[in-house]
């Protein structure tokens, strides 16, 4: 579920240390909502209409992004 794919975002924090902010909030009437910031730069929010994080396609999109936006540095 949508947890889960948090809890995965969450392990990247580990890969890319000091450069990314995954924050969210679950929220019992809905699925909750995450965003992802990468060296202060929003790359992906649901909750501003970026869609569910529900497949490996979708994953490896944003781990593709974030690794852009550190390559720019």
């Amino acid at each position: 579920g949508c947890k889960s794919k948090y809890l995965q975002l969450k392990k990247l924090e580990g890969e890319f240390p000091g450069c990314l902010d995954i924050g969210g909030e679950g929220a019992p009437q809905d699925t909750g909502f995450f965003e992802v910031m990468v060296a202060r730069k929003l790359i992906h929010s649901k909750k501003k209409g970026d869609g569910y994080m529900d497949t490996e396609s979708k994953f490896l999109k944003l781990v593709a992004a974030i690794k852009a936006v550190l390559a720019q540095g």
